[in-house]
């Protein structure tokens, strides 16, 4: 149908809207949007709303109620649900741009929001056996030759980097904007200003405490000539300055480029974007659950998750008895 011809129908009206979305969108969604306003028609249809009346007619809500009761009754999945009620809500707003119906919008995404199901959330997934030859690779960094003083200093900050994010749960920016100072090397801690401008106490793992020595060890004739007090450097420095004697922190896109090219050498480069900085951080979570039996308070205040339901959505990734339990039931006879 040209786009300047005013449709007649619903019917009309539908095919108008879906043929503007299949110009805008992927042929994927086109097609979902026509399976949901093919239900809506339907719908329609039982409540004495054919196809041939007047688009004039859907203004009424109880229309859009009775459409949502439908995809109640289908059992259909959250998304799909919520995928089909994009389809009618947007031609509803195509309705209401082409005045060819008075609609109440609040009212219609209302309806939407009280009567379809709610998307689960997803459980966080990474791949564990991938995060542990990440792991292994940038501990052997320490031993892999360089070509000079530079590429030592980079290979020592990336081990103590990806250790540091593993073995403490910090985030990426956290990790990043580490100070000298905010390090008590007697008690493997320290106390930084994290997520909701809360104070927070970080623990360090002894092979942690031992990359951060060695590395800012390598880096102290750098830090002495800086002309600062040790205290106010960064843990994590730049070592791309061309030989300048400034030192100065990396950004969080930095850290994110280390654990990228880290990853690329030690697994391809299939592998880049499915380990990212925040994954160590789903490592750390789990790991803790599974040292200490599903310890789920421990693993909170060690996250520093202000809510334990965040932590509980680890709780089935470090259930190693059941997979042992589940294996025993099903798979002794083989």
């Amino acid at each position: 149908m040209p786009a300047f011809v005013q449709p007649q129908t619903i019917a009309e009206a539908v095919e108008d809207f879906l043929h503007q979305k299949a110009l805008s969108r992927n042929a994927k969604t086109a097609k979902a949007y026509r399976h949901g306003l093919d239900h809506f028609l339907k719908v329609l249809d039982l409540h004495e709303m054919p196809g041939t009346a007047s688009p004039a007619g859907l203004g009424e809500m109880m229309l859009v109620l009775r459409f949502a009761e439908h995809l109640q009754a289908l059992a259909l999945s959250a998304s799909t649900q919520k995928l089909y009620a994009s389809a009618v809500s947007g031609f509803y707003k195509y309705l209401a741009a082409r005045s060819l119906a008075q609609v109440n919008l609040q009212a219609l995404e209302e309806i939407f929001r009280q009567h379809l199901k709610r998307p689960g959330k997803r459980l966080p997934q990474f791949p564990k056996d991938d995060i542990e030859k990440v792991l292994a690779y940038a501990e052997e960094l320490v031993r892999t030759p360089t070509e000079d003083e530079r590429d030592r200093l980079i290979h020592l900050r990336d081990r103590a980097f990806i250790l540091t994010l593993a073995d403490t749960g910090l985030r990426v920016h956290e990790a990043c904007g580490l100070k000298r100072g905010d390090v008590d090397w007697n008690e493997a801690r320290a106390i930084l200003i994290g997520k909701g401008d809360k104070q927070a106490v970080i623990r360090f793992s002894k092979r942690v405490i031992g990359a951060l020595r060695d590395y800012l060890g390598a880096r102290g004739m750098l830090d002495g000539s800086s002309g600062k007090r040790l205290s106010n450097l960064p843990i994590f420095a730049r070592h791309d300055d061309g030989g300048e004697k400034k030192v100065k922190g990396i950004s969080t896109e930095t850290g994110r480029n280390i654990v990228k090219d880290r990853v690329r050498q030690a697994l391809g480069e299939e592998a880049v974007g499915s380990i990212t900085p925040h994954s160590f951080r789903h490592y750390f979570v789990t790991t803790v659950l599974q040292a200490t039996g599903g310890n789920i308070h421990l693993a909170q205040k060690l996250a520093r998750h202000s809510n334990i339901n965040v932590t509980e959505r680890y709780a089935h990734l470090s259930d190693d008895e059941l997979d042992r339990g589940y294996a025993e039931i099903f798979d002794e006879t083989e």
